[in-house]
């Protein structure tokens, strides 16, 4: 029998998702939770298991594709355990879906749990979706009328399909979806659809004439040699989004501090050269992880949380340190979990790990969600300071900015010294100037004189 997949809700309330690689083609045979492919969430890469083993018979959407979830994404043929299989003959077109029958019609597993008992469940049956047909090339795509759709039930029964950037243009260019029919696969209805039908209603013709005015405005045509567009989508979107609502939401307030940190760097290279740390990656990062653990113990409103429904705040017994970390797919903030149960070599660990996964494109949903306080390590970049946005949610953030060789005060007289500059940013609704005055001194401290950290704890 034929077994449909369809775009689980990948536990973040997101609505869709792009569709990344498959690791699978028509015909290959799959085994039960074998990866078959990855999406792409606002948050992080994420691979899919197979729900069924059999033989794919149809792979839906090609990667890039945006997703909305519950959309039929890959097909299987399947062992009918009630005997004989159903046809195995599916294309790349609408197919119904097969109504199983028992004693096939029991739980199966999904990405995200077995779903719904169907004898207990009293859950509508989805209705099909049967789709338009796409027009020639070069003629502008229009809606069928109410009596195509009698004639040839091609027209779609829900609401046109496409993604949300596209819909917002149509919005902007007060253009109905419903007036379209879609040239994307499977009847979606594309950007180059929507600027199409704008600059075809803006002649009054079925073409467009050089030179001819046009209703599209300038973020709708397509790139050229001086300018290149890239839709903003995925991990940017979200980043993008969250920024955003923490900016003009949380009151952001910014307080810097300039320190020598020779000391801190010493001790550092002392621990380098400490059997137990062989192989393990130790940075300033690692004594700025530590040393914020020890601060928040101290003054523990930096590890809280503004809850506006409940109009409540949270202040957290355990700290869940996020690490900024930039990818070629943008920002993210995975966290270390339980990071104040770790000592200096646990911290160095966690981040390597951290870092390399990151990096690699495979930080998970749940690594990336539930942070209580972030750090960003601007000073990879050589950059000095900052003005960190607080991850929404969050209640501080610091900075670390770059440790460089300065002429500095020292005992009396000016002499080389390593220093660098901490940023802390953090939400004044919940720590006041005075709060977030000493937990960055007990910050500097530990890193001005790592010996701070016995006094501290």
């Amino acid at each position: 029998m034929i077994a449909e997949f369809k775009l689980p809700d990948l536990g973040e309330g997101l609505t869709e998702s792009e569709i990344v690689s498959w690791h699978v083609a028509v015909g290959d045979s799959v085994t039960l939770n074998q990866v078959i492919g990855e999406v792409e969430t606002a948050k992080a890469v994420v691979e899919l298991p197979s729900p069924f083993a059999g033989v794919v018979t149809a792979i839906t959407h090609e990667p890039g594709t945006m997703v909305e979830v519950g959309e039929v994404i890959i097909a299987f043929d399947v062992p009918d355990q009630a005997g004989g299989s159903l046809p195995s003959g599916l294309t790349g077109q609408p197919v119904e879906a097969v109504e199983l029958t028992e004693p096939a019609a029991k739980r199966v597993p999904t990405l995200v749990g077995y779903g719904a008992d169907p004898e207990t469940s009293s859950a509508p049956v989805r209705r099909q979706r049967v789709f338009a047909s796409v027009p020639s090339v070069g003629s502008p795509p229009v809606a069928s009328t109410p009596a195509d759709q009698s004639a040839s039930g091609q027209v779609q029964g829900d609401r046109p399909r496409s993604t949300p950037p596209v819909r917002k243009l149509a919005r902007d260019l007060g253009i109905e979806l419903e007036m379209l029919a879609g040239s994307g696969e499977r009847g979606l209805i594309t950007r180059q659809d929507v600027v199409s039908f704008a600059g075809t209603n803006a002649l009054g013709e079925g073409k467009t004439e050089e030179g001819a005015p046009s209703n599209v405005p300038a973020g709708a045509q397509g790139a050229t040699d001086r300018e290149v567009r890239t839709p903003v989508k995925g991990v940017r979107k979200f980043m993008a989004q969250a920024m955003v609502t923490s900016a003009f939401t949380a009151p952001h307030v910014t307080e810097f501090l300039t320190l020598d940190v020779t000391a801190g760097m010493d001790f550092l290279a002392k621990l380098r050269s400490q059997k137990e740390f062989a192989g393990v990656k130790v940075t300033p990062l690692t004594l700025v992880a530590k040393a914020v653990n020890l601060a928040i113990a101290r003054h523990p409103a930096l590890n809280s949380h503004w809850d506006e429904a409940r109009q409540e705040i949270v202040t957290f017994n355990y700290v869940n340190l996020g690490i900024a970390a930039a990818t070629p797919r943008g920002l993210v903030v995975p966290n270390i979990k339980d990071a104040h149960t770790l000592g200096l070599h646990g911290l160095a660990v966690a981040l390597g790990g951290l870092a390399d996964t990151a990096r690699a494109g495979k930080t998970q949903p749940a690594e990336l969600a539930g942070g209580t306080f972030s750090i960003t390590n601007i000073g990879v970049f050589g950059i000095d300071a900052g003005t960190p946005i607080l991850n929404p949610g969050e209640a501080g953030i610091l900075a670390m900015g770059a440790v460089r060789t300065t002429p500095w005060e020292y005992q009396g007289a000016v002499a080389l010294r390593q220093v660098m500059t901490l940023s802390l940013s953090f939400d004044h609704r919940l720590v006041d100037g005075e709060q977030g005055s000493r937990f960055l001194a007990d910050v500097g401290a530990v890193m001005a004189d790592p010996a701070m950290a016995l006094v501290l704890g």
